[in-house]
């Protein structure tokens, strides 16, 4: 098969080694910058160009898109989907599991687990916001924030409001969430690729620290999961629509509940924690799934 990798950066750690993997197993790859692309937007023959050159012959296409260019790789991947290439992710599923308050709200409605978790709009109703969501200590994060950047854990109310109000005076959107002190700084990444997880690792923040992202000196060490969460994790990948994903979970005192699904984990840290070829999964599930014009998102809402 030919198949593109969507990655602004072939030196990264994820990337090579889906291009090692996807050449080990006989495909032809192609790293393909996505902020190079440009696109012929038309009812027939819907086109990307590259460099001075039209991509043709794409049998499935991988997107590791970057927080940072959501919305332009998004419209490259879903003129992939118009041209009939088979996209790993969908583009609606990346851009659901993108929006930080829209996908928790996809997943409360869907009964997954999650923190408690507010959101509101006008610093008048910051006292009875932190009221809502159990009082201090509380974690407040930027929905545009990525690897933990953003994210203020707050141990007193008045530090709470403090940190909201100056949030606001920025007109930066936030979400208030529930502090879940039983992890004890600790989290799991869940690696699901299909209906299924394929590895899970444990991700512990450093001393001192409260985000546990291997991004900010967390370590990671694999993990047996519960039939539980096993079932959280493959369910929050099926309510975002994502055939591969990181999904997040914390053990809380009610249960697992899902921090975060990320639509482009990265393969180093659990690659490194269980000794798992991970990408070769990933080839797996391509060569068993890829066909043309095989793009239908469930549950667009």
């Amino acid at each position: 098969m030919k198949i593109g990798i969507l990655s602004r950066n072939r030196r990264l750690y994820s990337t090579r080694r889906l291009v090692e993997a996807g050449r080990q197993r006989g495909h032809e790859i192609q790293v393909i910058d996505t902020l190079r692309c440009y696109m012929n937007i038309v009812s027939h023959r819907p086109a990307i160009h590259y460099m001075g050159e039209i991509l043709t012959g794409c049998d499935a296409v991988i997107p590791r898109i970057g927080a940072s260019v959501t919305f332009y790789g998004a419209a490259v991947l879903r003129q992939f989907e118009m041209m009939g290439v088979y996209p790993l992710n969908e583009s609606v599923a990346i851009t659901r599991s993108r929006d930080k308050l829209r996908s928790l709200q996809l997943l409360a409605r869907k009964g997954i687990g999650l923190p408690v978790t507010g959101f509101a709009h006008s610093p008048d109703d910051i006292q009875d916001l932190i009221k809502m969501v159990g009082g201090a200590p509380l974690v407040i994060k930027l929905l545009e924030g990525t690897q933990g950047i953003g994210v203020v854990l707050t141990e007193t109310a008045k530090a709470a409001e403090s940190v909201v109000e100056a949030f606001m005076g920025l007109k930066a959107n936030i979400l208030v969430q529930e502090y879940i002190s039983e992890a004890n700084g600790a989290d799991i990444r869940c690696f699901v690729i299909g209906d299924r997880v394929v590895a899970a690792m444990r991700r512990q923040a450093k001393e001192g620290e409260f985000r546990s992202n291997l991004h900010r000196g967390g370590t990671a060490s694999p993990i047996k999961i519960t039939p539980e969460e096993r079932s959280t994790a493959v369910r929050a990948a099926k309510v975002m629509g994502l055939n591969v994903c990181g999904v997040d979970v914390l053990r809380s005192n009610h249960g697992p509940v899902v921090m975060e699904v990320n639509s482009s984990p990265g393969l180093e840290g659990v690659e490194a924690a269980t000794g798992k070829d991970i990408a070769g999964m990933v080839y797996e599930f391509i060569e068993k799934n890829a066909r043309p014009h095989r793009t239908r998102t469930k549950g667009k809402g």
